[in-house]
């Protein structure tokens, strides 16, 4: 990691305006300062890649990410943080970056939709957007100047927002609270066999359920694996697998939780790998589970918004389970997860890729989604009307060494902040971490429910 550049402190929060000093019209457009220029629609950056303007995986200050808006005469131009003088501008149909005093520097930016602009070139019906995506391929990296559309639509995200004190206890809705989440939690070596052998000696946590919950785990993410025993908790296979848990064992272990603290709220995430018929029989042997379990979708929460943590708390609705399972998949077996409680985590949340890389040597810290692909978009920054997706963060390796996870979790919240919550324009619900117990991420949790991102 680099030392953060000394960037302009943005003059407001990206809904403030000013009136753009245009002769014929008033235009509301952020305050001058530093900014994200983001893709509304892959949720990637523009970036200056050695004078091409492409889209990058959001990475920080490290990439050349940064560009500082101000005023130029009528329109505005944007200055890379970089480098003095050159300007995200444009040659032929192609983004490039110019010196900012060329004409070819400057842009109208107008709103377009909810928190979103365009980039246009004065006197000229062409704006910046990202390139047609081929048949079966990502959206080209080289951002283009052309025709107006939802490819021409950006955020511009501060790059240091102002945020907000957090709201009293009783007042925080679910989305403004920031919870901490074991990877891989099942594979702690202690409630039981979670791998082949070798593997087995690799643990991401090195603490059982109980003890995760009485540490402060609120979120567990488990591998469910279909045997004739019913659904369980192994990783990648239960082939060779000794003595390994069941799905129901340890949601009896989080429900009987609830129960003796009735102040708590968990969630579960569920690497699905099993029928749902197999899954609803197991959720069925969870004792007391109909009690706790929450279902946003019957609740409102997409026209409204994410209830207040206190509210599911007075109502005992305090376990929330989703899977990453395909809903068509389950529609074309003639049963859905969520007709029994079970929420396709697509559609309530997003998620950045899940690996920083190696379990040793240099780490990749960009933050993008997990989702983004040749068959499947689901950008960091996706929102609708009146709700926004829960985040979860994913920060760990592709394999767990304690040295490596302790430098890893002390890091955990300059990533967050630095890193994450600008790619997703939202500050993570989820901190999901490998051994927990090393380099203290509780105290990013803590440093994350300290104030609300804007």
């Amino acid at each position: 990691m680099r030392t953060p550049h000394v960037l302009l402190a943005t003059a407001a929060v990206l809904a403030a305006a000013l009136v753009a000093p245009s002769a014929d019209a008033t235009v509301a457009v952020p305050a001058p300062g530093s900014y994200y220029l983001q893709s509304a629609t892959t949720g990637l950056n523009a970036a200056d890649n050695a004078g091409a303007v492409e889209q990058h995986r959001p990475k920080g200050d490290e990439d050349r990410q940064q560009w500082r808006l101000t005023a130029s005469g009528s329109s505005y131009v944007l200055e890379s943080t970089d480098t003095a003088g050159s300007c995200l501008g444009r040659s032929g149909d192609q983004a490039r970056t110019v010196s900012c005093t060329a004409v070819d520097a400057a842009w109208e930016i107008a709103p377009s939709g909810d928190d979103q602009y365009t980039l246009k070139v004065p006197g000229a019906d062409r704006y910046l957007t990202v390139a047609a995506k081929p048949s079966g391929a990502n959206y080209p990296a080289q951002l283009a100047v052309g025709a107006p559309g939802v490819l021409a639509t950006w955020y511009l995200t501060p790059v240091s927002p102002a945020t907000s004190p957090m709201p009293p206890q009783d007042q925080r809705t679910l989305d403004q609270v920031t919870f901490l989440t074991a990877h891989n939690a099942y594979a702690n070596g202690v409630d039981g066999g979670f791998a082949p052998p070798f593997v087995n000696l690799v643990p991401n946590q090195t603490r059982g359920i109980n003890q995760q919950l009485a540490d402060g785990v609120r979120g567990f993410m488990l591998d469910i694996h279909q045997t004739p025993d019913g659904a369980i908790l192994c990783h990648n296979s239960c082939t060779l697998v000794s003595k390994p848990v069941a799905l129901w064992v340890d949601l009896q272990r989080m429900v009987d939780f609830l129960k003796a603290h009735p102040d708590q709220f968990v969630t579960v995430f569920l690497e699905d790998y099993v029928d749902p018929g197999v899954l609803r029989s197991e959720l069925a042997r969870v004792s007391g589970l109909s009690d706790v379990l929450y279902r946003p979708d019957h609740t409102g929460v997409r026209q409204n918004g994410w209830p207040r943590l206190a509210d599911l708390i007075a109502a005992n609705q305090r376990l929330l389970i989703f899977t990453d399972h395909s809903r068509a998949a389950d529609e074309s077996a003639g049963l859905t997860r969520d007709s029994f409680g079970v929420m396709y985590q697509r559609e309530w949340t997003v998620e950045n890729y899940w690996s920083m890389g190696s379990g040793i040597g240099s780490s990749d810290w960009s933050c993008y989604s997990r989702w983004y692909g040749a068959d499947t978009n689901i950008p960091l920054t996706r929102t609708e009307t009146g709700f926004r997706p829960l985040f979860v963060m994913n920060h760990f390796r592709d394999a767990t060494i304690a040295a490596t996870a302790t430098t890893d979790n002390t890091k955990l919240a300059d990533r967050a902040q630095r890193f994450c919550q600008p790619a997703a324009r939202k500050k993570p619900n989820f901190l999901a971490v490998d051994r927990y117990d090393l380099g203290n991420p509780a105290s990013a949790v803590a440093t994350l429910n300290s104030y609300t991102y804007p």
